[in-house]
């Protein structure tokens, strides 16, 4: 390649550059944007928050460099912005759908643990446990219950981390009564008369 086309390759991507560099990056800014409009729609600020946050964070400067008239700056945040909030919206539909596992996990394990009170209760109630020892025992099931409704009923709304706080410690606190209607079950027994034959 002869001097004369290296100079005037250099020249022309000078000029290109310049130009480029001479308004604002309008259409970069635009797919930034409708990048963070798309993560916030597949629920990165709830489930990628500082990705999404660092995504919003680099449009807005975008923004300030081009009201510095700094159109570089303007550009590179702008790629930036768009870039952090694909990373968003990919580690949101992640987060997710490891938040939508556990919450229903935990529902099921709230539930399967109800319907096991449910039988003892049912065992208790067979062989004559005084209803003032089950007293406790059916307020805490008919809680549970209650809580168990609102963590379906949030679950279907998706909002898997409300559904799950919904169950917390239901578990734990149903075991612990059931052991109390063990007790009552065994006692009852163990006083009943053998039959004669």
């Amino acid at each position: 390649m002869s001097r004369l086309s290296a100079l005037l390759c250099t020249i022309t991507c000078a000029v290109v550059l310049s130009v480029a560099c001479s308004e604002p990056p309008t259409k970069e800014i635009d797919r930034a944007q409708q990048a963070i409009d798309s993560a916030r729609a597949a629920g990165a600020d709830q489930y990628a928050p500082d990705l999404f946050t660092a995504a919003t964070t680099a449009l807005q400067q975008s923004h300030e460099a081009v009201d510095q008239r700094d159109y570089r700056l303007a550009l590179s945040r702008a790629v930036d912005a768009s870039d952090r909030a694909q990373e968003a919206a990919k580690a949101a539909a992640d987060n997710k759908a490891r938040a939508r596992s556990q919450s229903e996990a935990a529902v099921n394990a709230a539930n399967a643990a109800v319907m096991h009170f449910h039988t003892r209760l049912k065992v208790a109630e067979e062989v004559r446990v005084p209803a003032r020892e089950l007293a406790t025992g059916r307020a805490v099931l008919k809680d549970a219950e209650t809580a168990l409704q609102k963590a379906r009923t949030l679950l279907a709304a998706q909002n898997y981390a409300a559904a799950t706080l919904a169950v917390s410690g239901l578990d734990s606190q149903i075991r612990s009564e059931i052991k109390v209607v063990e007790a009552a079950i065994t006692l009852r027994t163990a006083r009943r008369p053998v039959k004669k034959r």
